[in-house]
């Protein structure tokens, strides 16, 4: 980009305060790692742009999330510690984290929108994009970037992709757009794997058909792999809808190195995707990315 790119990397102290009772692959250390390797990040083309943290508001959560399960979400976080499902822990500090995590990705989505950035990050606990319109699931309690495509929806975007390269398939971001012309979802993620959902006939619902593309790959499947999915259909999809905007579900544990799954991708892999979406990005969206971390 000719002038630069305007990178702003958002994340609080807060994010580590939601922990788990003991042991659990989704702990603060995970966040951690995460904003040194982003302080490492030091490159003269890239200016750095504050965007200020900021919680949710009720209107922005109610745009992706049912206002009955935001009612008794607020119930059972008032507890001070317990399990919403098997999988999701939470502790004092999770209702505040979660909405958090969801208002920074709002106030991402408000900077990219006003040019003032052309790449945010958002390095923030709970993760998101397992939760529905109507539970919390799979680590996740509110669906960070499906509250940030609707808020650019409703900031004036008109098309919106989410690209979700996160091992498990996005169920939750998947259920919350299913009906939604206006945003694209694209999943790559191992299949078969937790949560079961994600298969090729899952295309969208309505005048949504299409918006919904599912890419489940095999065990196993490394950088090769994820490129042809990518060249042959990724892509040109995301080309063809033209979005106005682009966020990624940017989970790692497809990486080779993750306990979890069965997955080959190294640093290399991820780092061109990322450029490759933000090819698309350039020619369609003014080059606006907005990443946000998932698993």
């Amino acid at each position: 980009m000719h002038r630069g790119t305007h990178l702003a990397v958002i994340t609080d102290p807060l994010f580590v305060e939601h922990a788990p009772p003991g042991f659990h692959p989704e702990r603060p250390q995970r966040l951690a790692a995460a904003q040194a390797g982003a302080e490492r990040v030091q490159l003269p083309e890239v200016a750095r742009v504050r965007v200020a943290p900021r919680e949710a508001t009720v209107d922005e959560l109610a745009r992706a999330h049912d206002p009955s399960w935001l009612e008794l979400l607020g119930c059972k976080l008032a507890a001070p510690s317990g399990y919403l499902d098997a999988d999701t822990y939470y502790n004092a500090h999770t209702a505040q984290a979660a909405r958090l995590a969801a208002g920074s990705a709002c106030a991402m989505v408000e900077s990219l929108l006003a040019g003032e950035t052309d790449l945010g990050v958002l390095l923030a606990r709970p993760p998101g994009h397992h939760a529905t319109r109507t539970r919390a699931m799979g680590f996740c309690v509110l669906n960070n970037v499906a509250v940030a495509a609707a808020h650019a929806l409703a900031r004036g975007a008109r098309r919106v992709a989410i690209v979700d390269w996160d091992v498990h398939h996005g169920n939750g971001t998947q259920d919350i757009f299913f009906d939604n012309p206006a945003v694209l979802f694209v999943s790559l993620h191992e299949s078969p794997l937790y949560p079961d959902t994600g298969y090729v006939h899952e295309v969208g619902g309505g005048d949504a058909r299409g918006r919904t593309v599912n890419l489940p790959l095999p065990a196993g499947s490394d950088g090769g792999s994820y490129a042809l999915a990518f060249e042959r259909v990724v892509l040109p999809i995301l080309k063809s809808f033209a979005p106005d905007l682009v966020l990624i579900s940017a989970g790692y544990d497809a990486h080779q190195r993750d306990p979890l799954a069965n997955m080959q991708l190294d640093d290399g892999d991820y780092g061109w995707m990322a450029a490759k979406v933000r090819d698309v990005a350039r020619a369609t969206a003014n080059g606006r990315v907005g990443v946000l971390l998932e698993g």
